[in-house]
C-alpha cells in the first residue's frame, strides 16, 4: 500500500531522534557531513538516509514482497529456510522465538541471498561510500573494510522483505513483531512505511519508537563492523512491535538490506568465523531448536543488555 494512504505516524508516542545524513553530501566527501555521519555511527548507530536514490527499487521490492506473500502457503513453504542455521528463504510466523521464555514471534518473511538481491544495485553503491568513510575514520590501510566486504567472496547478506499482520487487539500490541536483537551484519538499511521500530540506547531503561520518515532508510550499524572496529562502531540493540495508534489496523511490510559481510574464512576475535557466527544465532532463534532460556542465550550477539525483550 502506498504511503501516502496510510495514516500518519502519531506524534503522542516516545520517539527516539536520529541525525538525518545526506547520501549525495557524503558521496561528494563534505567534511561537516560525514563527521556527522561518524558521530551517529560512535554513538547510537543508527541514522536516516536521504538522498540514497533508492526510492525506486525499495518500491520494487515492497512490490516483489507483497507478491511473494500473496502465493499460497503451501508454495512459499517450498522454500522455508529450515532449522540448520540457513537465513536465505522464507520463514513463516511463528517460526522463531522472541525471548527466553519461548514466546513465538508474529512475522514472515522471504530473504533473498546477495547473487539474488545484487539485481537492487544501488544499495551496493551507498554501502561501499559509508564504508570507505568508516575505513577512512579509523584509519585503516585505504581499502581494507572494502576487501573485507568483497562482492566476490562467500556472503550471508541479504534482502529480507518482512510482512507483519494488522491487529486491532490492544493485548496483541504489547508483543514484539521481532523480538530484540543486533543485526548480524556489518551495516543494514530499512525502508518502512509503517512504524514499529524501537530502540534501547545505552543507559536507556525504555524503548523508544523510531519514526518513519518518506524518502529516509534507517540504517545502521551491525555485530560484523562493530566487531570490526573493536566497538567504535556502535551495533545497537533494537526490535519490531506493532506499528503505534491507527497504524497498527493495517499490514505492516518493510525491507532491510544487510551489506555484505566479513568473509567466511576470515575469524572474529570472538574464536568463532563470521558463517558460524551468523548460523549460530538463526539456528538458536528456530522455536524447533528450543531446550529452554539457554537456546534464546545462545542466540545472542553483541547486545549490550542481552535479557531486553
Amino acid at each position: 500500500m502506498p504511503a501516502s494512504t496510510l495514516p500518519p505516524f502519531p506524534n503522542d508516542v516516545r520517539t527516539h531522534p536520529l541525525m538525518i545524513i545526506d547520501y549525495e553530501l557524503i558521496k561528494a566527501g563534505d567534511v561537516e557531513e560525514v563527521n556527522r555521519l561518524w558521530d551517529a555511527a560512535t554513538t547510537i548507530g543508527f541514522w536516516y538516509l536521504k538522498n540514497h536514490g533508492a526510492d525506486q527499487e525499495a518500491s520494487d521490492m515492497f512490490d516483489m514482497g507483497a507478491e511473494t506473500m500473496a502465493l499460497p502457503l503451501e508454495e512459499r513453504m517450498k522454500f522455508e529456510q529450515g532449522d540448520d542455521g540457513q537465513s536465505f528463504g522464507y520463514k513463516k510466523a511463528g517460526a522463531n522465538a522472541i525471548d527466553a521464555t519461548g514466546t513465538l514471534d508474529a512475522v514472515e518473511f522471504i530473504n533473498v541471498s546477495k547473487d539474488d538481491a545484487l539485481a537492487y544495485p544501488q544499495g551496493l553503491e551507498v554501502t561501499y561510500v559509508v564504508l570507505n568513510i568508516f575505513n577512512d575514520k579509523l584509519g585503516l590501510p585505504k581499502g581494507t573494510l572494502e576487501r573485507l566486504h568483497d562482492m566476490e567472496e562467500y556472503s550471508c547478506s541479504e534482502t529480507r522483505c518482512i510482512r507483519s499482520p494488522p491487529t486491532q487487539d490492544r493485548e496483541a500490541m504489547k508483543n514484539s513483531a521481532i523480538g530484540a536483537h543486533t543485526d548480524f551484519g556489518s551495516l543494514s538499511f530499512l525502508h518502512n512505511r509503517l512504524g514499529g521500530l524501537q530502540v534501547l540506547p545505552p543507559g536507556h531503561e525504555e524503548w523508544s519508537y523510531i519514526r518513519p520518515i518518506p524518502g529516509h532508510a534507517v540504517c545502521n550499524i551491525g555485530d560484523a563492523l562493530s566487531l570490526f572496529s573493536g566497538g567504535i562502531l556502535q551495533s545497537n540493540i533494537h526490535r519490531v512491535v506493532t506499528p503505534p495508534g491507527m497504524q497498527a489496523e493495517y499490514e505492516r511490510c518493510h525491507i532491510i538490506a544487510e551489506a555484505v559481510k566479513k568473509r567466511p574464512d576470515k575469524s572474529f576475535e570472538t574464536g568463532s568465523t563470521a558463517v558460524e557466527w551468523f548460523a549460530r544465532r538463526i539456528k538458536n532463534q528456530r522455536i524447533r531448536n528450543r531446550a529452554g532460556p539457554e537456546t534464546w542465550a545462545a542466540s545472542r550477539g553483541t547486545e549490550h543488555t542481552p535479557t531486553a525483550t
